[in-house]
C-alpha cells in the first residue's frame, strides 16, 4: 500500500487537514516511511487546481475540482492505477468533507485497494485520525476486516501506538481480545512488536486476556514479551498477574524461553516474581502483607528509640557511638526489603513522622511533664497532640478527590469526547480512562486523578486535593505548634539541667554542655526542628497560595514554569480562581465569618467546565 499525507505546498486556498490526532506516536514502520517519501517525490506542486486530475484533487482536498469531475460522470468507485479508490485517499488526508460526498455518490465504505489489501478505515487508522475513523465508523465501516499484513482496525491502531483510536474501538464494541490472521491479540502485538510502556499498559486498562495464546506458538503476551526483550512489557504484565506456568508450542515457560535468550535483567525479574508469588501461598507470608504498615510503624519506632540511646549510651567513645549507628541503620535498613518490598517503602517519611512524633510525647510526657503538671500549658499541649493526630487521620483517611467511573460511563466518555473532538490529554486521562475534571491531575503514586490536586504528599503518604486540602492545612498548623513547644521546653531543660549558660561561657561550650548534659534531649530536639522547619514552611506556602492566588501547589508551579518561557511574565494574581482575599479564604474553608462572607461551593470531583462565582465576574470585567 502506498501512503501517502500532502502538504498544501504549491496550492493555493486549500487547507490541509488537521495533524494527526493522539496522545503520542513514536514512529511508524520503516516501509511506509519509505514509500510515503517516494510519493511525495513524484508528486509534482500544483499551482492551478482546474488541471488537477480527480486524484489529486483529492489528495488535496480541492473539493470544488472533486466535485466539478463526479458531476462530469466520474465514477467514485472506480480505482486507479495502483487499486486505490478515491475513499482511500480521502481517508488517508483526512478529507472528511470529501468523503462525506463520495459516500453520497455511491462510494463503498469498505472497498479494499492497494498493495496491502486495506480499506480506507484502515488508512485512516494507520495515519492515525481519529476524525476520519470516527466519520468511517458513522457510514458502517467494519473495524475486524482483515488487511494484506493480517490487521484488524484495532491490531494496527496497537501497531501504530494511536491511543485515541484505541479507546474509541473499544468503546464503540470492538473486543480487545480479537485475534488477527495469526491469532494475536492486540495486547501480544504490543507486547511483541511495540517497545516501551504503551500502548500495552493501555490495553491492559481495558482488562484483555491475560494468558490467552496465539494459534501458531502458542504463546501468551508475557511469552511475546520475553520473545522480544521488552523489559516494560514484562513488568506491567507481571504486575497485571500474568501466568508464569503457561508453555508454549515448544515446552517452554517465559523463563525457560528468557533463560535461553539470556536476558539477565528479565530473567531476574521473572525469578523474583515467581518467588514472591511462591511466599503469597504461605499464612503467615500473607498476614504480614496485611500488617506491612503496622510493622513499619513499630520498625521505624524500634529504630528511633535505638537511635536515641545509642546517642545516650555511657560512653565518652563518639567513635564506638558512631559504628553502633552504622551498623544498626544498616541492618535496619535490611527488612523493609525483604518484609515489605519495594511498594510500601513510599510510606517510610509518614512512618518517620510518627514515630517522631511518638517519641516527642513520651519525652515530654517523662522529662518535661514534671515542670508543666497544673499548668496552662500543659493542657495546650496535650491539645496540640490531639489536634495533629485528629488532622493526620483526617487528612489521610479522608478521599482526596479520586474521580470514578464505572466501565460503562468510561467507555460513554470516551465516545462523547472523541465525537467531538476533545479526546486529548487535556480533558482525558489515558491512565484512569476518565473524562478529567477542572483543575485535577492524574497521581502517578496513587493511581488515580485527584480533584483540584495540590500534590501528593510524603509526609502523610496521600494526594492533597479537594477532599483533604482543610484537614492538610490544620495537620501542618498543629505539627508547628507541638514541635515548637518541644524546642521551647528543651531550652528550658538545659537551662534548668546543665551547668553552663550561652551568655557566661559562649556557644561552642554551651554545645558540648547540652551534649554531655542529655543527648536523648539533644536528639528529640534535632527531630523537632526538623519537623517544625519543614511544617512551618509549607504552612506559610499554602496560606499565601489559598488567600492571595487561589491557586494550588501543583496549579502554582505550572504558571511559573509557563513563564519561563514567554516574552512578557505571567501574573499569579490574575486568574479565574482567585476572587480575593476574603473570598479565597472564605471558599476554601467554607466559612462565612459570621455572615460577613458568602461562601461559594464548588464540587471540584464534577466540575468540567469553568462556572464563575457572581464576584469574579466583576473582578474579570475590571481586568
Amino acid at each position: 500500500m502506498r501512503t501517502l499525507t500532502l502538504s498544501p505546498v504549491g496550492c493555493r486556498n486549500h487547507s490541509h487537514g488537521p495533524h494527526p490526532s493522539g496522545f503520542g506516536r513514536h514512529g511508524v514502520c520503516a516501509h511506509e516511511n519509505k514509500e510515503l517519501a517516494k510519493a511525495r517525490e513524484a508528486l509534482p506542486l500544483i499551482e492551478d487546481s482546474s488541471n488537477c486530475d480527480i486524484v489529486k484533487a483529492t489528495q488535496y482536498g480541492i473539493f470544488e475540482r472533486c466535485k466539478e469531475l463526479v458531476e462530469a460522470g466520474y465514477d467514485v468507485r472506480q480505482p486507479d492505477k495502483e487499486n486505490v479508490s478515491l475513499l482511500h485517499w480521502a481517508a488517508i488526508n483526512n478529507r472528511l468533507d470529501l468523503v462525506k460526498f463520495y459516500i453520497s455518490k455511491g462510494a463503498v465504505v469498505d472497498q479494499l485497494g492497494g498493495d496491502l489489501n486495506s480499506t480506507p478505515l484502515h488508512w485512516a487508522i494507520r495515519q492515525g485520525h481519529l476524525p476520519m475513523v470516527i466519520l468511517l465508523l458513522q457510514y458502517g465501516a467494519d473495524p475486524t476486516l482483515i488487511d494484506g499484513e493480517g490487521f484488524s482496525s484495532i491490531h494496527l491502531a496497537v501497531l501504530f501506538q494511536h491511543m485515541p483510536i484505541i479507546a474509541y474501538l473499544i468503546s464503540k464494541g470492538q473486543s480487545v481480545n480479537m485475534t488477527d490472521l495469526n491469532g494475536q491479540t492486540p495486547l501480544m502485538l504490543s507486547a511483541h512488536k511495540v517497545l516501551g510502556p504503551e500502548p500495552t499498559g493501555f490495553l491492559l486498562k481495558f482488562n484483555p486476556s491475560l494468558n490467552v495464546v496465539d494459534k501458531i506458538h502458542q504463546n501468551t503476551p508475557l511469552h511475546w514479551a520475553v520473545a522480544a526483550g521488552n523489559v516494560t512489557a514484562v513488568d506491567k504484565l507481571l504486575e497485571a498477574g500474568s501466568s508464569l506456568d503457561i508453555r508454549n508450542v515448544k515446552g517452554e515457560t517465559p523463563l525457560e524461553m528468557a533463560l535461553q535468550s539470556k536476558n539477565r535483567l528479565i530473567i531476574h525479574m521473572l525469578k523474583t516474581e515467581a518467588k514472591m508469588r511462591a511466599n503469597k501461598k504461605f499464612r503467615l507470608w500473607r498476614w504480614l502483607q496485611k500488617c506491612e504498615l503496622f510493622l513499619l510503624l513499630m520498625l521505624s519506632v524500634i529504630t528511633m528509640w535505638a537511635v536515641g540511646y545509642i546517642l545516650d549510651f555511657n560512653s565518652d567513645s563518639w567513635l564506638l557511638k558512631g559504628c553502633l549507628l552504622i551498623t544498626l541503620l544498616f541492618l535496619t535498613s535490611l527488612f523493609p526489603r525483604f518484609l515489605f518490598g519495594y511498594k510500601c517503602l513510599v510510606y517510610l517519611p509518614t512512618v518517620f513522622l510518627l514515630s517522631s512524633i511518638f517519641w516527642i510525647f513520651v519525652t515530654w510526657f517523662i522529662l518535661f511533664f514534671p515542670h508543666l503538671a497544673g499548668t496552662p500549658f500543659y493542657f495546650v499541649f496535650i491539645f496540640s497532640i490531639i489536634g495533629f493526630l485528629y488532622f493526620f487521620y483526617k487528612t489521610w483517611a479522608t478521599d482526596p478527590g479520586f474521580t470514578k467511573a464505572s466501565e460503562e460511563e468510561r467507555k460513554t466518555n470516551i465516545i462523547t469526547l472523541a465525537e467531538t473532538g476533545c479526546l486529548d490529554f487535556r480533558t482525558f486521562c489515558t491512565s484512569c480512562l476518565v473524562r478529567k475534571p477542572l483543575r485535577s491531575l492524574h497521581c502517578p503514586v496513587c493511581k488515580s486523578c485527584v480533584a483540584r490536586y495540590d500534590q501528593h504528599c510524603l509526609w502523610t503518604g496521600r494526594c492533597i486535593g479537594f477532599g483533604n486540602h482543610r484537614y492538610y492545612i490544620f495537620f501542618l498548623f498543629f505539627l508547628s505548634v507541638v514541635c515548637n513547644w518541644i524546642i521551647y521546653e528543651s531550652f528550658m531543660y538545659w537551662s534548668n539541667h546543665c551547668a553552663t549558660t550561652f551568655r557566661e561561657d559562649g556557644l561552642w561550650t554551651y554545645l558540648n554542655q547540652i551534649v554531655a548534659c542529655s543527648p536523648w534531649v539533644l536528639y528529640i530536639f534535632l527531630l523537632a526542628t526538623f519537623h517544625f522547619s519543614w511544617s512551618s514552611f509549607l504552612l506559610v506556602n499554602q496560606l499565601f497560595q489559598i488567600a492571595f492566588l487561589g491557586l494550588t501547589s501543583h496549579e502554582r508551579t505550572s504558571l511559573l514554569k509557563q513563564s519561563r518561557h514567554m516574552k512578557q511574565p505571567l501574573s499569579l494574581r490574575r486568574t479565574p480562581y482567585n476572587l480575593g482575599f476574603t473570598q479565597n479564604l472564605a471558599d476554601f474553608f467554607q466559612c462565612g465569618c459570621f455572615g460577613l462572607v458568602k461562601p461559594y461551593a464548588v464540587d471540584w470531583t464534577s466540575q468540567y467546565t469553568m462556572v464563575f462565582h457572581p464576584a469574579k465576574e466583576k473582578v474579570l470585567r475590571s481586568v
